[in-house]
């Protein structure tokens, strides 16, 4: 499963891609808070969209992506 820039705001367009809360290959429960990320006036935590394993994408750290631009993703444990 796609773990995607989300639309945090009805006008956002883009946010800034901060960091992941979980390492690569690590257990991910859905719900739980994955990575970070933030615009010109809040950071949030952004929770993981279903349960698994996180793999990071090639986001880069502090970099702007348009909302949808896929950071990493999911797989299925075991």
């Amino acid at each position: 499963m796609p773990v995607r820039m989300p639309k945090l705001t009805m006008a956002a367009t883009q946010a800034t891609f901060v960091d992941w809360l979980v390492a690569d290959g690590g257990p991910v429960a859905e719900g739980e808070p994955i990575y970070t990320v933030s615009t010109d006036k809040v950071e949030t935590r952004v929770e993981a969209p279903a349960s698994g394993v996180l793999r990071h994408g090639e986001a880069e750290f502090e970099v702007d992506y348009p909302v949808g631009t896929q950071l990493g993703s999911i797989e299925k444990a075991g």
